[in-house]
């Protein structure tokens, strides 16, 4: 079997070509948020921050999702109505309107108003605190004129308190600090994903989009555990799952499964496999092929390449 072996990097490889747009480091609204490990105190969050004990560990966040931006409350919602009137959006749709005015340099108080939320599989499912109020151009571009079913952003952070009711006009939700975003669309990403020589992009494509909403898709994948982290990272980051997932269509194997598990290497890091089960659609003799993945700390990485499995 050939093997895509290389680790693909957003700021390359797969995202570069894809036309990602570049990582930023992301401020918080409204001066929100000092919080470090869920030990110091949250200004914005109605009170402290609950004490730590023992300096626990933060909860790392990679997820994918589409942003969206909320009113706070009625004065901004107003605010902003008188900014759309002075934007010039006739013609424009309302979304267009919206985006037409978070765009203007003259309007960026606006945007920092907002409240900004992390939609997963259409729920509600972060506020997005945003780390650094200078670098605040690519949160607004994720808010898209023309949005799409397909539009992805990846939000990797750590998880905060919950938010309190007078934070995002009554939402609730726990609060992630934006370390990294990323914007784009599917098809752009598969689109730019290396195939294998043998096989044609009609092939291909089709395979690695069935792959990554597959992963999408995963029931309660918030982008919190250690498993839903993994299997991110590499929907985003790791073209060798594509290859082999169409190669096995091209053997007339089904995906049957994606499973994560605590790897044996698993020390005082933590390391877990992730195993793709292909099963033939005539003998049903199943195949698997795995990679480790390092999830230790924020940033999620590449441990070995992917390979055959064998029940051990």
């Amino acid at each position: 079997m050939q093997n895509v072996d290389n680790e693909v990097e957003l700021r390359g490889g797969i995202a570069g070509e894809a036309g990602l747009r570049q990582p930023v480091t992301v401020a918080p609204q409204h001066a929100l948020l000092s919080l470090q490990e869920g030990a110091e105190s949250c200004p914005a969050c109605g009170g402290a921050a609950p004490a730590a004990t023992g300096n626990p560990a933060p909860i790392h966040i990679y997820a994918l999702g589409k942003v969206e931006a909320r009113f706070p409350s009625l004065a901004v919602e107003k605010e902003f109505i008188q900014a759309t009137g002075r934007a010039g959006a006739a013609g424009q749709t309302d979304q267009q309107a919206f985006h037409t005015v978070l765009a203007e340099r003259g309007n960026r108080y606006l945007a920092r108003k907002l409240c900004w939320v992390l939609m997963i599989e259409g729920l509600e499912t972060y506020i997005l605190a945003l780390r650094d109020p200078a670098d605040l151009d690519l949160l607004i571009e994720a808010i898209r004129p023309q949005p799409s079913p397909l539009d992805v952003d990846v939000v990797i952070g750590s998880r905060g308190p919950i938010a309190p009711p007078t934070l995002c006009n009554g939402l609730m939700l726990p609060i992630v600090i934006v370390d990294q975003l990323y914007s784009f669309d599917a098809p752009t990403l598969i689109q730019s994903i290396p195939r294998p020589e043998k096989m044609t992009a009609k092939q291909f494509e089709p395979t690695a989009q069935e792959l990554f909403y597959r992963i999408m898709q995963m029931a309660d994948n918030a982008g919190a555990t250690d498993d839903h982290r993994a299997l991110n990272y590499l929907a985003v980051r790791y073209p060798a799952i594509y290859a082999t997932a169409a190669e096995m269509f091209g053997r007339n194997f089904s995906l049957s499964a994606v499973e994560v598990a605590p790897s044996r290497l698993s020390g005082t890091r933590k390391i877990v496999d992730v195993v793709l089960s292909f099963t033939h659609r005539e003998s049903d003799v199943t195949e698997r092929y795995f990679t480790r993945i390092d999830v230790t700390e924020e940033f999620p990485f590449l441990v070995t390449r992917m390979s055959p499995y064998y029940h051990r």
